[in-house]
């Protein structure tokens, strides 16, 4: 009995100290999160595509006359100017047969000499009736062929000079050499399919690319070389070069339903490369006072897109908004949000809208 007594005093004083102290209401958590503010500010209409990098020109360099190459002039990889030195060809059969013609040139040239001076000198005596007119003739037809002797020899030297000038092997542009298909000591013939070397012009460069039928008449509204084009690696946003718009081909593109473009970059600073990959965005034209939010803070449910604002006391509205285009970088918003209002761009998972967030960062 005396063990049951102080058994229930004992659960007396735990009830009424329990009874004594209040219970604490839970905090609620913050959900941390990443801002940014609602912007107005005149954006770009653009046509984004995928575009390769093509060079200005390509130059296959070969060789004009067969013969040993003895010579290379230039490293791989090099940029060259118009008239550099690229290959030598050995010009010594050619420099013989130069001579040769040369020294045919000579001899019928002495001959046709002769000729006029016998024919010139039958031409005093015809006119005394010294000599027949028919042996007169004879000497004036002798001139002429002689004369068209020595003609065929100045064609054959100056073809022997320029079957000569092809040995020595130069840059017909300037560019930038790749790499050297047949080196010093080969033999190389002018039908070789292979070249030399391949010479590109990438300074200037040109950028193609292209874009739906649908938006053909909007560009060609502008014109051409009106309409700035940029280009963007495609990894990253940030632009490689700034360039013109400056071809429209002639026709669409049945089978793809796509009209090819082409942009011209100075690429002064090589950024762009023949065969690379890029992004170019083609601006139309400038859309003011459009309102902006950074793409990641649209989200999508199943009654549309919508954003989390964040209010004055960091409780959060879940609000639908309307997008007019939306790229990787901006959304341009047509309904639903105004100029300085927050929205959260990362940690929508975890919001609710009861939630009360933490703002880590602004961008």
């Amino acid at each position: 009995m005396r063990w049951m007594k102080w058994t229930t005093v004992a659960a007396l004083a735990i009830a009424s100290i329990g009874c004594s102290s209040p219970k604490q209401k839970p905090r609620d958590e913050s959900v941390p999160v990443t801002v940014a503010v609602v912007a107005q500010k005149n954006v770009p209409v653009q046509i984004r595509a995928i575009g390769r990098v093509q060079p200005l020109k390509t130059v296959d360099v070969h060789a004009l006359v067969t013969g040993q190459l003895v010579s290379v002039f230039f490293r791989e990889g090099q940029d060259v100017a118009a008239g550099d030195r690229l290959f030598m060809i050995d010009p010594r059969p050619y420099q013989a047969t130069l001579s040769q013609a040369q020294a045919t040139l000579a001899r019928d040239e002495a001959q046709l000499r002769n000729a006029e001076s016998e024919a010139a000198r039958y031409a005093e005596l015809v006119k005394k009736d010294y000599v027949t007119k028919e042996e007169y003739e004879k000497f004036t037809s002798g001139a002429a062929a002689a004369r068209a002797v020595a003609a065929a020899d100045r064609a054959a030297v100056e073809n022997a000079r320029l079957q000569l000038s092809y040995c020595d092997i130069r840059s017909p542009m300037s560019g930038r050499t790749g790499t050297v298909q047949v080196h010093a000591g080969n033999i190389v013939h002018p039908n070789d399919q292979t070249p030399l070397v391949v010479i590109n012009q990438i300074a200037p460069v040109y950028v193609q690319f292209s874009v739906p039928e649908t938006q053909l008449a909007q560009i060609r509204a502008k014109g051409v070389s009106v309409l700035p084009v940029t280009a963007m690696s495609q990894n990253s946003t940030a632009a490689l070069a700034e360039g013109k718009l400056t071809f429209i081909d002639n026709a669409v593109d049945a089978s793809t339903g796509t009209i090819t473009l082409k942009a011209t970059f100075d690429n002064k600073n090589r950024a762009l490369w023949p065969g690379q990959f890029v992004t170019v965005a083609l601006t139309l034209q400038d859309r003011p006072n459009a309102i902006t939010v950074p793409s990641q803070a649209v989200q999508t449910g199943q009654r549309g897109q919508y954003v989390y604002v964040v209010k004055q006391d960091k409780s959060v509205e879940m609000r639908p908004v309307q997008i007019a285009e939306s790229d990787q970088i901006q959304a341009i918003i047509t309904n639903g949000l105004t100029p300085g209002e927050t929205v959260v761009t990362d940690g929508q998972l975890r919001l609710t809208p009861k939630s009360k967030v933490e703002v880590k960062n602004a961008l």
